[in-house]
């Protein structure tokens, strides 16, 4: 017993020290300012990634390809990276005015730029964090290159399989492929990736892009080929950061401007003294639970609430979308556009233009009149922003020499999270966040009870939370030692630790907000690590997110409004 239990504690703590290798490792590469992903400089990030596994990245140790991984960090990288062998990480530097059009990934907020053929510059305005999630992504992409690579290279003076040689001519020759092409290709990289015919063919619309239907053919020909570059003709791919961005990091630049916009339309607005209440969230929800029910109109029937919701989550519905966006824009709502970089647009919801008999959750008429609170509703932030934004925000405005305190009473923060207990749709509501990598712990008085959310079908836990690193670095050995630890760990996000610290930066060290400031966090799962085939990289949540999300959320506005 004793024997099984210490090699689990000593796979926890071996990947525990390769995380940390690889932040402490990002941190010295960034400061140095370049390095080569497949020369020395980027093995340490090899040798912790492959040490590591995450889950995310399924079979990224073995000889065959991995493929969830890859649509995975394809989806949060720039369409066209496959194909460039510079990486510049820059800061805004003023692209956005130049020739050059936008690349925004899939799955990321951010602007990417394709400078000529060989080089990718991406766009950095959201802290530490981001540099970390692109340079976890790209160690993945650049194992995988080496994979095919060493599959298809004969010797040294660069010949190739027969099998490299059909896939190549299939990509250089541009043309529409008919089905039979197209197996006749799958065949060879099947082959190449040591994967089945029927696994490649499962995956391949996955890929697909309308302008490009044959993509995945195109990132396994571009991986190949920049890998063989590489090991034949020592043309080695290079990752820089811009001395603009390396001077930038970690100074809250985009975080003020954001912050100094959102004040200046609250001073505008006449706003300022009013009680004020920040919910971290998406930019639906909150309006949708206004707003929605008076567009819509269902038969008060028990349930039917959440059906609305589930119907304007659907693609197909934009004009509904768009119906409820006009009503609330008509009816006290301000809405900030991101202009600062930190891509985070706000809501400003002015409740005394609100009409309580067209809302149908419970609202304490009295109490909105007296205090006309203002709710401000912040997209979600990425990683350390979270402490960057908040904190900002969290200032006092100075406006022609005086300075104002915001009157803020309360700060919500809901978000989706990995669960360790339970599956995805869940609801978690932390106790605690603990920072992981440091002894860092924030205890709070969670406004939110599982009491607050019970009897909707759906299934709560309390407990702690980890806040990760990085939420692609995670394997099971470290998710079942939170699990099983005396943290009694529930699941783990990116964000809370950031959020807490700013808040009690704010709150109890500045005094810029008031001591007894509330908080409130849950979290709705989108995926369980700990279950194979649950992972992130199994897809999203489709419809299973729209009932925890109105859940929180209107639990959230009936607090503030009673």
């Amino acid at each position: 017993m004793r024997s099984k239990k210490h090699h689990e504690r000593t796979r926890a703590q071996e990947s525990s020290n390769a995380i940390e290798r690889m932040y402490i490792t990002m941190r010295h590469l960034f400061n140095r300012g370049f390095y080569k992903p497949m020369g020395v400089s980027g093995e340490t990030l090899r040798k912790s990634l492959l040490l590591l596994r995450p889950e995310i990245y399924g079979s990224v140790g073995d000889e065959k390809a991995e493929l969830e991984g890859l649509i995975y960090v394809i989806d949060r990288l720039p369409q066209g990276i496959e194909e460039c062998t510079f990486i510049n990480l820059t800061s805004d530097e003023g692209y956005s005015t130049s020739h050059f059009t936008p690349i925004i990934p899939e799955k990321r907020r951010r602007n990417c730029y394709r400078i000529d053929d060989e080089q990718m510059n991406i766009e950095i305005t959201r802290g530490r964090s981001e540099i970390y999630d692109i340079l976890t992504h790209l160690t993945f992409l650049f194992i995988e290159s080496h994979k095919i690579s060493n599959r298809v290279l004969i010797n040294e003076q660069g010949s190739t399989t027969r099998d490299w040689k059909k896939i190549e001519k299939t990509v250089l020759s541009k043309k529409e492929l008919t089905q039979k092409e197209r197996e006749v290709a799958i065949t060879h990289a099947a082959n190449i990736l040591g994967r089945t015919f029927n696994e490649l063919s499962s995956i391949y619309k996955e890929f697909a892009t309308p302008s490009q239907p044959e993509r995945f053919l195109h990132i396994i020909y571009w991986l190949g080929k920049l890998a063989i570059e590489e090991l034949v003709n020592n043309n080695k791919r290079t990752v820089t950061f811009s001395p603009v961005l390396r001077e930038r990091i970690g100074h809250h630049i985009h975080g003020e401007i954001w912050a100094d916009e959102i004040k200046d339309q609250l001073h505008k607005n006449n706003l300022l003294d009013r009680p004020i209440h920040i919910i971290s969230a998406n930019m639906h929800s909150v309006m949708n639970t206004l707003f929605a029910f008076e567009v819509i109109k269902p038969n008060k029937q028990e349930g039917d609430i959440f059906e609305v919701y589930q119907s304007l989550s659907k693609k197909e519905n934009q004009s509904l979308r768009n119906k409820v966006t006009k009503q609330a824009l008509q009816n006290g709502m301000i809405y900030i556009e991101d202009t600062s970089g930190t891509n985070i647009d706000v809501q400003i919801f002015d409740t005394s233009k609100l009409d309580v008999d067209k809302m149908d959750i419970k609202v304490s008429e009295t109490s909105l009149k007296q205090k006309k609170p203002v709710i401000l509703v912040m997209d979600y932030a990425f990683g350390e922003q979270a402490y960057e934004t908040i904190d900002e925000l969290l200032k006092p405005f100075k406006q022609n020499k005086t300075e104002y305190h915001l009157n803020v009473e309360s700060i919500s923060i809901m978000g989706k999270a990995g669960i360790l207990e339970g599956g995805k749709g869940d609801i978690m509501i932390p106790s605690a966040h603990i920072f992981e990598g440091t002894a860092d712990n924030y205890p709070f008085e969670n406004e939110l009870k599982r009491k607050d959310l019970e009897g909707q079908g759906i299934s709560i836990c309390e407990g702690s939370m980890v806040t990760v690193l990085g939420t692609s670095l995670q394997n099971k050995d470290i998710l079942k030692f939170f699990y099983n630890s005396t943290w009694q760990v529930i699941g783990l996000e990116m964000e809370g630790a950031h959020y807490q610290k700013a808040i009690q930066a704010a709150s109890k060290v500045r005094g810029s907000i008031k001591p007894n400031v509330k908080v409130r966090y849950a979290y709705y799962a989108s995926d369980n690590p700990l279950k194979t085939g649950a992972t992130l990289a199994s897809g999203g949540l489709g419809t299973s997110g729209v009932k925890p999300t109105y859940l929180i959320t209107r639990t959230i506005l009936e607090q503030i409004f009673n």
